[in-house]
């Protein structure tokens, strides 16, 4: 099922040999232009037109009711409704440890350079609603937004034809659990533009305020409206199809291997599932655990896409530290070690969003319950972006401040350097508080 790549006494470099899905983001731009620019330009009447010919759904309101919201937590199932709440305490447990102190530092007697973390004012969060619904990407983008302290969180999500035109209702209810109520039914590179230029209508549910940062995961084309507004506002990453490697030994159970391969495969038809290997005789008994359990998974047909795609394989390495090299070469976004010292192993990667450790941190385990955030680098992008965390939403501001004496210790340095950049004006200004 799994393409097969043998990288065994190849001392080539290995990124351009492993599995990859290939999205192509700027063609993906051009496609989506137009209903970028359009709601900058006309706002709520583009987004309702966008939503009816993407979603199905002909808009009365972008903001959803606050009673829908309550209603939502209301009517939720109480087995989700205790799991979700578990979530939330976890990841606000593991994100409270993220928070920044300002730290002052006395570079001189009399002067000092303090550096203050300051969370953006308001950020808007993308919660997909596609192939699935993900109240579990609420938590993930709320809880490190409001540990970082920000005022205001707005979520944005599809609207559902099966909830009226809402956003899905777990979604909702989310919401409602983690305290935020501005909420828009709106999905896809419309409610991305929405979030950049905001909304002007003559309803007050139709306005929504621009925000500063966008965070949260999506398809190409909400990866498309993120690039084409970055600069305007703050993006987190451009995020791809899901993807997770793991890099086992014959110590390694296949069954789990399998289950975690497949877990990775359910999200999309692009999912990426790499094994990587020292083992040929896992690699054939995990290829026969796929063939058993993806028959019985539910979403059989898109898991077998993913797994035969050109974006998923097994890769056969010589030994470990062969197949750390790979690992690091590829950057995945999820990460599982199931060998011998997997933790050992471990601390040695340098490149991934994520690293799962040993066969009881299964990457399903991060996607809701860890603690850790699930939303994460792809596409190679580990190499040098960080998953969503209290730091995404926080901006250093260096606070100087020099005594009359201070300055003078250093005018003339100033000075000499400015006029080596021939930039004299600088060092004038300096100059300028010492002359009679």
């Amino acid at each position: 099922m799994l393409n097969r790549i043998d990288l065994r006494g190849s001392r080539r470099d290995p990124r351009g040999l492993l599995p990859r899905a290939q999205l192509d983001v700027s063609v993906a731009v051009e496609r989506i232009r137009p209903v970028v620019e359009a709601v900058h330009q006309h706002g709520f009447s583009a987004i309702r037109e966008a939503t009816e010919k993407f979603d199905g759904v002909r808009l009365e309101r972008l903001r959803v009711p606050a009673e829908a919201i309550a209603a939502a937590a209301e009517t939720l199932d109480p087995e989700v409704r205790a799991a979700l709440l578990e979530a939330i305490k976890r990841a606000r447990k593991v994100h409270a440890d993220q928070r920044r102190t300002d730290t002052t530092t006395q570079v001189v007697e009399g002067g000092t350079v303090t550096e203050r973390w300051v969370p953006v004012r308001r950020v808007g969060l993308y919660v997909p609603g596609g192939l699935a619904v993900y109240p579990s990407t609420v938590v993930m983008n709320v809880v490190p937004a409001q540990e970082a302290g920000v005022e205001g969180l707005v979520v944005a999500s599809p609207p559902q034809v099966s909830n009226n035109g809402l956003p899905d209702s777990r979604v909702l209810a989310a919401c409602a659990l983690l305290g935020v109520d501005e909420v828009y039914a709106v999905g896809g590179a419309q409610a991305i533009a929405m979030l950049g230029y905001g909304s002007d209508g003559a309803d007050a549910g139709d306005r929504c305020e621009p925000v500063d940062v966008i965070t949260g995961p999506g398809n190409i084309w909400v990866t498309a409206a993120k690039r084409m507004l970055r600069g305007t506002v703050g993006i987190d990453a451009e995020a791809g199809p899901t993807e997770i490697a793991i890099l086992a030994d014959e110590t390694a159970d296949p069954r789990h291997v399998a289950a975690d391969l497949i877990s990775q495969a359910e999200h999309d038809p692009l999912a990426a599932s790499v094994l990587v290997t020292d083992s040929e005789a896992l690699a054939e008994a995990v290829e026969a655990e796929l063939g058993k359990q993806v028959a019985a998974t539910k979403h059989d047909e898109r898991v077998r896409t993913a797994l035969t795609g050109e974006q998923s394989g097994v890769v056969l390495v010589d030994d470990l530290e062969q197949g750390l090299a790979v690992v690091d070469a590829y950057a995945a976004e999820h990460l599982e070690i199931q060998t011998r010292d997997a933790r050992q192993l471990a601390m040695r990667v340098r490149n991934a969003g994520a690293i799962f450790v040993g066969a009881w941190a299964p990457v399903s385990l991060g996607d809701y319950a860890a603690g850790s955030n699930h939303v994460l680098p792809t596409g190679g992008c580990a190499r040098h972006s960080s998953g969503l965390s209290v730091q995404s939403f926080l901006r250093g501001i260096h606070v100087v401040e020099y005594t009359e004496d201070a300055l003078r210790d250093v005018a003339g340095h100033v000075v000499a350097l400015a006029n080596a950049e021939d930039l004299p004006a600088h060092g004038d200004a300096v100059k300028a508080r010492f002359a009679r």
